[in-house]
């Protein structure tokens, strides 16, 4: 902290100038020395050893300028790298000191509690909560100063790597035995990146590396992933065939020839992910520049995108190719997209979207390439699409634009994609395959649409799967078009209530983050609804999906039954549950906008106050619907996998998604009033329709509509009243209209 870092740049000027030296030394030897060998008065075979021996000299004085140059060069970037980084360890220690912290010489983070007040101090010693409070922070404090550190330590070691190379004479032909070194270069990380590639070479080629060149490596990807030199001065050497045997050595040490070191490999697969991933960034987004287009052919073509499409190329040829056995194939493409699922670092959209193309085409070119046979490899997914689906997932707007079907850019540069009308029915998702003598016998892969889901998660909302974030808006055009592309693929042949496993949660998030629209839709506030339209109602970034109300149900109806999780006390919560709360919430701030009506009106009808109560009556309506139908319906899932009964969860719930907006207390206070546990209403309304056929005209499954409404009633002291009464009459009416519409959509009475 207290070096004077000035002696860097001191040392690169008398660098510099040691190359004008050497410069003026070559201008005399090739005026005084050299040229005498190549003047008319001496010739013969004396004159031409002479000469070669004179060139070998004059090199070396121009070699020594190349060197000295490099040098200079490369301390003037460690001065930048070490300013930047000992200002960020200053700021860190005065972030802390300014939170209360001390922080000694040697970088320990405590709590100041000399400079507290006698009344804070007390406080402090007497209260568990505040001690976890301080804990936290100081944990938080020493956590960034110790990385921060490392970060210094890891420089450090790259700058000393870069001066102890930058002299080694590398050119074994020019005459001289360690001379100067005519090949020097005065970027730092590009020889980081020659001594990782070195490493990483032998290591993917099955030699012995020692624990000390692998610390090295995990050094060199810990400084430098995110340096665009090293990446690709790495993955350039390398290329994808180095880059896919590198992994799969990596996966055969972790998984079984050195398990005892696994964190190891895996955090080399890491560093190599977060610098594939650097390498591979183009400018611009798919829509400004979309694969395919000639804004992205023009790219390509400059020198900034050669490396890009020469990596590219070679990536297509590598990923097809079995770098496994004949009885256990293991392709390219499989061990890429595996290396991929280590990164932490997001991947480039365009490049997200040219290689999931590239993946398509293979599987068509050469179908069940992504099979998996036998025991598979560890550390592999077979699957290689859906695999780089849930990697897509990362760069929420990478997916939107994958999904999106009116495609990306205009004009000429417009490329369209049908991948949602491919994935959810064209394909031919990869089984498990397993040679039993003659047999083969096929399963299904438990991890299969796993990747597709948490795509179309973030797609469908643009925040990565599980986002917090969510509120009642709408959505932008693509991410609109992508749900409603969905909700229409899923329910081709009305068929949207059979929905595979692996897609229901992710899929129940998103539609979570849909719940105006699809409240408008069930209530028939949406103009279009019941019939729906085939397309969205395109606005900005303030679009809505406008499916018709049969398939949003039926498509509600199958993500309904998946477990999400679990209450503290152990009962099963479903996206069922999310769903309505949801809708429950959305419900109440609907009701909470009702106009307000003077005293003396109260005792009429109230237009605003029946239209609204209608419109959530027919919501409750629907939603109750589908909970009964899980109950009476076990023609797709078995509920009997959660205790054999279907169960609610009606306390509490709502903490346990991230996916329910915050509202304001006036709403809050209505919804927190509205306590009537809705699984009350599913099995009145299941049992309703298991013993009568027609049970149109009954009311049962009503109470949590007025459980909501009086709830409403109560906040804006107007329960009671004629028009408050008149309005829970609409709402139950609507109610039974929203339920047995339901029904018909989900063929509930057979």
């Amino acid at each position: 902290m207290t070096t004077d870092l000035g002696t860097l740049t001191t040392a690169a000027d008398a660098w510099d100038g040691m190359a004008k030296e050497f410069s003026k030394q070559e201008k005399a030897y090739k005026r005084d020395v050299h040229g005498i060998s190549m003047g008319p008065a001496w010739i013969g075979l004396s004159a031409d050893a002479a000469n070669r021996r004179f060139d070998i000299t004059l090199q070396e004085y121009q070699n020594a300028q190349t060197e000295a140059k490099a040098v200079s060069s490369l301390l003037r970037d460690a001065h930048i790298q070490f300013v930047e980084l000992r200002g960020k360890l200053k700021a860190a220690r005065q972030d802390a000191v300014a939170n209360g912290m001390r922080v000694s010489d040697q970088g320990v983070v405590t709590y100041d509690t000399a400079s507290l007040d006698e009344g804070t101090r007390n406080a402090y010693h007497h209260d568990p909560d505040f001690q976890e409070s301080v804990r936290k922070q100081v944990q938080a404090s020493q956590n960034r100063i110790d990385q921060l550190v490392k970060d210094i330590t890891d420089a450090d070691k790259g700058v000393q790597l870069s001066l102890n190379a930058v002299v080694v004479d590398s050119n074994l032909l020019d005459g001289t035995s360690n001379g100067f070194n005519g090949q020097a270069q005065g970027d730092i990380e590009k020889y980081e990146a020659e001594n990782a590639e070195d490493i990483a070479n032998r290591l993917a080629a099955g030699d012995k590396v020692s624990a000390a060149e692998l610390a090295e490596l995990r050094r060199a990807f810990r400084d430098n992933s995110d340096d665009k030199v090293f990446s690709q001065t790495l993955i350039k050497g390398l290329g994808p065939d180095g880059t896919i045997k590198l992994t799969n050595e990596l996966n055969e040490l972790a998984y079984d020839d050195d398990r005892k070191h696994k964190a190891i490999y895996l955090e080399l697969q890491g560093g190599l992910a977060d610098t594939v991933a650097k390498a591979t960034q183009v400018p611009g987004s798919v829509a400004d520049v979309p694969p395919g287009s000639q804004k992205f052919k023009d790219w390509v073509a400059s020198d900034d995108g050669r490396f890009y499409r020469q990596w590219m190329n070679d990536l297509d040829k590598h990923g097809t190719k079995n770098y496994g056995s004949n009885t256990q194939p293991l392709y390219g493409h499989q061990s890429f997209v595996s290396l991929m699922q280590h990164a932490d670092a997001k991947y480039d959209d365009q490049f997200l979207y040219e290689l999931g193309d590239e993946l398509i085409a293979a599987e068509k070119h050469q179908p069940g390439i992504y099979t998996e046979w036998g025991a598979g490899h560890d550390g592999i997914r077979a699957d290689a699409l859906d695999g780089l689906l849930g990697v897509m997932s990362k760069n929420p707007d990478a997916a939107t634009s994958f999904f999106d079907p009116a495609g990306n850019g205009t004009g000429s540069d417009h490329v369209a994609n049908d991948h949602v009308k491919y994935l959810l029915h064209e394909r031919e998702w990869p089984q498990h395959s397993t040679v039993a003598g003659p047999t083969v016998v096929t399963m299904d892969d438990p991890l299969s649409r796993l990747g597709l889901g948490l795509a179309l998660e973030a797609a469908t909302t643009g925040r990565e799967p599980d986002g917090t974030g969510a509120s009642f808006d709408h959505h932008t055009e693509a991410q609109a078009r992508v749900m409603q592309e969905t909700i229409t693929q899923l329910d081709k042949d009305d068929k949207g209530d059979a929905i595979p496993q692996n897609m229901k949660v992710p899929l129940g998030r998103a539609l979570a983050d849909y719940t105006m629209d699809t409240h408008a839709i069930l209530s028939g506030t949406e103009p279009s609804s019941p019939d729906g339209l085939d397309h969205i109602n395109a606005d900005g970034d303030e679009s809505s999906i406008a499916n018709s109300k049969h398939s949003l149900l039926r498509v509600m109806r199958g993500v309904s039954d998946a477990a999400y999780g679990t209450t503290p006390d152990g009962d099963p919560v479903l996206v069922y549950d999310l769903l309505y709360e949801n809708q429950k919430v959305y419900s109440a701030d609907y009701l909470d906008t009702a106009r307000d009506a003077p005293s003396e009106q109260q005792n009429n009808v109230v237009g605003d106050w029946d239209n609204k109560a209608r419109h959530v009556g027919e919501v409750y309506g629907s939603m109750t619907a589908i909970g009964s139908d899980m109950i009476l319906d076990d023609r797709d899932t078995k509920i009997g996998n959660l205790n054999d009964t279907m169960r609610y969860t009606y306390h509490g719930v709502g903490g346990l998604f991230t996916q329910i907006p915050v509202v304001g207390d006036p709403v809050q206070r209505m919804i927190d009033a509205a306590t009537y546990e809705y699984s009350k209403d599913v099995t009145a309304a299941a049992e309703d329709v298991a013993r009568s056929e027609d049970s149109a005209e009954t009311s049962a499954g009503v109470g949590g509509t007025n459980a909501l409404l009086d709830a409403w009633g109560t906040t804006h002291d107007i329960k009671g009243t004629e028009a408050h009464e008149h309005a829970k009459g609409e709402a139950k009416q609507s109610f039974i209209t929203g339920r047995e519409d339901a029904y018909s959509a989900l063929r509930t009475r057979k």
